[in-house]
């Protein structure tokens, strides 16, 4: 019998100090291996770069002894895995070893995100810290990843051209477009693609434009609201600094929300199949776009990115034409 998959995650705030050291341990562990990950793809074009890797790797695990040092000084020699995916409001990166196409520039761009959310969660747990020493390890690791040299001027070389240096304010851009814009696009996608099928069903069924948009809106609408909640539930934000809940939420469902009703709007033209012609182009031009975001902003490769959504949204499409009609 298969056993049920837990979802639940646990908020920063929630978190106990022994909670907080098993997390910044296991946090650390992670955090070396994929620099090690990383130096070892590069090994063969960058082996300069590597080799910033495995030194960046090393550091990791001598913090991850000092924190496993505390921790058994503190709470014993028992430390419960606790891993960022476990703790609601931590970036869920791509597995870098999944990307056919890593090189030294996402290498890098990778590494500065990461460093940057590591000092904001060593911040934020060293001011919830009680204990002295616990709070004043964790305010130093902070200062470590605040005062870190740059990663590209580690990689100043030949192959690094200067205008593809990475900045903190750059970091900082890229982190917000993986904990905000993608909360948003990912709502915009549930939107689109998910609606179709309801929609266009609703469309032959009744072929009656009224009727249609009256559908189409509920389901865009109530799919907005699912969305939102959703959202605003699953970050308080304490830890990531992306905002208020309720901020996201109203972002992520207003985005779910367009996603339905784009090609929703146009059954308010009184002749069926003039709307429902107008409506086909706008999911064809939906799809693209969404697709297109995907590939500016979320790394994906376009062709990857169209199949996905664009030849997935018109599955979906013939799905609700093929029930509406039958």
């Amino acid at each position: 019998m298969a056993l049920p998959r837990i979802t639940a995650r646990k908020k920063f705030s929630e978190l106990s100090e022994q909670e907080i050291l098993a997390l910044a341990i296991a946090g650390e562990e992670d955090d070396a291996r994929i620099y090690m990950s990383i130096a070892n793809r590069l090994a063969e074009n960058y082996p300069h770069s590597a080799r910033v890797f495995m030194e960046m790797a090393e550091e990791e695990l001598e913090h991850k002894q000092r924190l496993e040092t505390l921790y058994r000084k503190k709470f014993g020699d028992i430390i419960p895995l606790i891993r960022k995916e476990d703790v609601a409001g931590f970036v869920r990166h791509s597995p870098q070893w999944l990307l056919p196409d890593f090189d030294i520039e996402k290498a890098r761009r990778l590494a500065l995100v990461m460093e940057l959310e590591t000092y904001r969660f060593y911040r934020r747990a060293a001011e919830r810290a009680k204990d002295e020493n616990v709070r004043e390890l964790l305010q130093w690791l902070a200062e470590q990843e605040k005062h870190h040299e740059s990663l590209a001027a580690k990689l100043e070389l030949q192959h690094v051209d200067a205008d593809a240096r990475l900045e903190e304010q750059e970091a900082a851009r890229r982190l917000f477009a993986l904990q905000v814009v993608q909360p948003g696009l990912m709502g915009l996608m549930d939107g689109a693609v998910s609606s179709v099928a309801p929609i266009f069903a609703a469309a032959l069924a009744t072929q009656d434009s009224w009727q249609t948009f009256l559908v189409g809106a509920a389901m865009s609408v109530g799919s907005g609201i699912s969305m939102g909640l959703a959202e605003a539930m699953s970050d308080d934000g304490e830890l990531t600094g992306r905002g208020h809940p309720m901020i996201r939420g109203l972002a992520s469902g207003i985005m779910t929300t367009l996603g339905g009703l784009g090609f929703t709007w146009p059954f308010l033209i009184a002749d069926f199949w003039t709307a429902f012609k107008v409506a086909i182009v706008m999911v064809v031009i939906e799809l693209i776009l969404i697709a297109w975001i995907r590939y500016r902003f979320m790394d994906t490769p376009f062709s990857r990115a169209f199949v996905q959504i664009v030849v997935g949204g018109f599955i979906v499409l013939l799905v609700g034409l093929f029930i509406g009609g039958a």
